[in-house]
């Protein structure tokens, strides 16, 4: 299994508890197709305030594997995403896109094997006049992504790798896994995390 589908596996949660409760996005972040898991390398556009002409400037730098990423100066309800970019971030070969803003054609988008995660969803139409910025550093939900950084998403939203920390995240990743089901196989067999974890003592008068 490749480390990235190893870290989508595992989950936002997972990884971000493992990586020292450090990157995760805390926006509200919905999934277009609910139970898609995803993990790849970022490739960032920064719109212009309510315009997507970055957008269509980073589709030549997308690369197989890649997660998109949009936003812009305020995260707004408007259309920075649709049917038609989507389809070249699918021919491009993304990952997955993550909007911070609103997508269009979620119901198109939603059958698309690339999966979605937007604010919203709104029809509300970007202009076409600012260039913007591709492949910054960008900041969403009090955590600073930046190209190649990696991102996990899935239906609890999404959280960030530094790129050169995804090696020693992912060995975290795997600690974490093991020991939490170690607990599941304990509290399968009926002891109670009130007691393991000394709660109970430390309630008792």
């Amino acid at each position: 299994m490749s480390v990235h589908n190893e870290l989508a596996e595992a989950g936002v949660a997972t990884v971000y508890e493992a990586y020292g409760r450090r990157g995760l996005l805390d926006v509200e972040l919905f999934p277009l197709t609910p139970g898609s898991r995803v993990a790849g390398p970022a490739r960032i556009a920064l719109c212009g305030q309510n315009d997507n002409r970055a957008v269509h400037e980073v589709m030549a730098h997308v690369r197989p594997g890649e997660i998109l990423v949009l936003t812009m100066p305020e995260p707004a309800p408007v259309a920075l995403f649709g049917d038609l970019l989507a389809t070249q971030a699918l021919t491009a070969g993304a990952a997955g896109v993550l909007v911070n803003a609103a997508v269009r054609d979620s119901a198109d988008l939603a059958k698309l094997p690339m999966p979605v995660w937007t604010r919203w969803r709104r029809a509300t139409g970007a202009t076409k006049n600012e260039r913007g910025s591709v492949n910054v550093p960008v900041t969403i939900g009090g955590t600073v992504i930046a190209p190649g950084d990696v991102l996990v998403l899935d239906d609890d939203g999404a959280t960030a790798i530094a790129a050169s920390e995804v090696d020693s995240a992912l060995l975290a990743v795997r600690e974490r896994i093991a020991k939490e089901d170690g607990l599941r196989k304990r509290w399968a067999a009926g002891e109670l995390s009130y007691d393991a974890y000394g709660m109970r003592a430390a309630d008792q008068p």
